[in-house]
């Protein structure tokens, strides 16, 4: 298989310290799905390299997204695209229609509250500066997907002290259990 894991990360990328970095190094089947531009984001350039970094892999991959990452899902999911995930594992999802959100999210709006046609959870903090714990809750509700809350945990990423991240690589493990193959 050519790749299990599709890592989706979010606006500017996921850095040395990230907790996707950090998994992206240890497992090599993972591989990160390449944006052209990732300070600038838009939507349907985004949906089309996932889409392109999905028909690349032998069978269905999980989907492992971070942030924009966890909205470029959701916007996958409905464009129509006739390839097919095992499920996506969605950690601080983005409210980008939120006023905290740090840019235009240039066709990230709305966000899509429709059901994902796969298993999803949603990892969320009480604490995320860039969506309130009810936003969190209202996205996986549309989208079908179980909630994780893990506490005063920030955006978890590394500036919050999330590098490698073992509690949610467990998560990850779990959830993983589930899938049906």
């Amino acid at each position: 298989m050519k790749c299990d894991i599709l890592i989706l990360s979010g606006l500017w990328n996921s850095g040395p310290d990230h907790w996707q970095t950090h998994w992206e190094s240890k497992y090599s089947k993972w591989e990160r799905v390449a944006h052209r531009d990732w300070n600038n984001p838009e939507r349907d350039e985004w949906v089309a390299e996932l889409d392109a970094a999905i028909a690349a892999c032998q069978g269905m991959p999980i989907l492992v997204a971070h942030s924009l990452g966890c909205m470029l899902v959701a916007q996958w999911a409905q464009s129509g695209s006739a390839l097919k995930v095992a499920g996506a594992f969605l950690v601080a999802p983005s409210d980008t229609e939120a006023p905290s959100y740090p840019i235009d999210a240039n066709g990230f709006k709305p966000i899509p509250m429709a059901s994902l046609p796969f298993p999803s959870l949603v990892v969320a903090s009480s604490d995320d500066p860039y969506v309130t714990l009810d936003r969190a809750h209202a996205f996986a509700a549309a989208w079908g997907s179980r909630v994780v809350e893990i506490g005063a945990a920030g955006h978890i990423n590394a500036d919050t002290g999330y590098g490698e991240w073992p509690q949610g690589e467990a998560l990850l493990d779990e959830f993983c259990r589930h899938l049906t193959p």
